[in-house]
């Protein structure tokens, strides 16, 4: 025990002393080098063991998930297309709008002052619905003023220089109706204009009073007594006519005569007959109709 307390040797004991604490420190860390080693290898064992519980569980049958609540309303709000269908024209098979009665003042689709355009405020900007426009003379009353313009659809209005083909006779038809075949005194006559494109890609057409004409006259007459490009509200109207679907649009004659260049016409309105109805749109074929204006 001596020889512990008080080394024994050649060397300064002080050097003795150094050499006991490095050996215990190396001995201290030799033991918790196996601790660790131990506790390391019992974890990975255990956390096998776990692992193969775990596997084993995943045999029996799969917890149940309860469904939440379900919604108390529709996913979707908007009808199929986006289209809010439940006013406005009557729509055909085709999706394009049949013609109806003549509207009241202040339907939807008429223009209003100089401008002519006749848009829907309403529009969705969906194509085949109707657009209408006051037309008429000098001392017309209704929204277009002088002249007579083509009032502006629901279709997509585009620009001159779009990049669309313009719509020919060989992909596209322009027709021409009346919407009653006799007109009581008074009844302002409604004419239908539309476009069908056949083609399996869109065009546009120019639908603008100055470049698609309409001009109504009198059975027996040679000049008409109203045309569109006498006095237009609207120069161009550039449309686009989707593939395999029909643009239409409406115009509201208000028996009242035109001039050229914006004259005054001669005061009145139209007298009974029978009337001859005109339209030639750039690069379509013309279409034809006709309607009655009765007596008093």
């Amino acid at each position: 025990m001596g020889s512990m307390r008080n080394p024994v040797g050649p060397l300064p004991s002080s050097i003795y002393w150094r050499r006991r604490a490095i050996l215990g420190a190396v001995l201290v860390l030799v033991a918790l080098l196996v601790v660790w080693l131990v506790n390391l290898t019992g974890g990975g064992g255990g956390g096998k063991k776990d692992g193969a519980q775990g596997s084993g569980s995943s045999s029996g049958p799969a917890p149940s998930i309860t469904p939440g609540p379900s919604g108390s309303g529709p996913a979707i709000s908007q009808q199929p297309g986006g289209r809010d269908e439940s006013g406005g024209a009557d729509k055909d098979d085709d999706g394009t709008a049949a013609p109806g009665d003549e509207p009241s003042d202040g339907d939807a689709g008429s223009g209003s002052g100089k401008d002519g355009s006749g848009k829907d405020g309403s529009g969705d900007g969906s194509d085949g619905a109707d657009g209408s426009n006051e037309a008429g003379g000098d001392s017309g009353s209704g929204t277009s003023g002088k002249g007579a313009g083509a009032g502006s659809s629901a279709a997509q209005r585009v620009p001159a220089g779009s990049s669309l083909p313009d719509c020919t006779t060989d992909i596209a038809e322009l027709s021409l109706r009346s919407a009653h075949n006799t007109y009581e005194p008074g009844k302002k006559p409604r004419l239908e204009l539309s476009v069908k494109n056949n083609s399996a890609a869109a065009c546009k057409v120019n639908l603008g009073a100055a470049r698609t004409v309409v001009t109504i006259t009198l059975t027996g007459e040679d000049a008409p007594y109203w045309s569109s490009k006498d006095c237009p509200a609207t120069e161009s109207l550039w449309l686009r006519v989707p593939a395999k679907e029909t643009i239409r649009y409406a115009i509201d004659w208000n028996r009242k005569a035109s001039r050229a260049a914006c004259a005054k016409p001669p005061s009145g309105s139209a007298k009974p007959g029978t009337y001859l109805v005109e339209a030639k749109a750039p690069g379509l074929e013309k279409a034809r109709t006709s309607f009655r204006l009765d007596k008093d």
